[in-house]
């Protein structure tokens, strides 16, 4: 008789979400770090910022909420929480049109999922 694992194999989807409570508190501390971060150095005046920067910056600003992934230096976007009205038609509007490659540049800066 062979018994059924309730434990969902690793890297599975079903294994994703059985995040514990701590993972998911480890992530949101993460993001509002990076919010923070982000935030300090808003409005700073510097002449130093690239255009990519001040675009993901006023993005972050405007409470946007999509996080990069960066695997094998291949940069992709993932979104899970729907951003407020304003960053969202500021991505559509000032991002997605973007060349791809200065779209990536943006991508870059925005808060990764790669870090615990």
């Amino acid at each position: 008789m062979t018994s059924k694992s309730t434990v969902p194999d690793s890297g599975t989807d079903d294994a994703r979400s059985a995040d514990t409570q701590q993972t998911e508190k480890d992530r949101l501390r993460t993001f509002e770090n990076a919010r923070r971060n982000v935030s300090a150095v808003i409005g700073d005046g510097s002449d130093t910022e690239t255009p990519s920067l001040k675009l993901a910056k006023e993005y972050l600003s405007l409470g946007g909420r999509r996080r990069s992934k960066i695997d094998d230096n291949i940069t992709s976007v993932r979104q899970w929480e729907e951003d407020p009205p304003e960053a969202e038609r500021f991505w559509k509007e000032r991002v997605e049109t973007l060349s791809k490659d200065k779209r990536k540049l943006v991508e870059d800066f925005l808060p990764t999922i790669n870090t615990p």
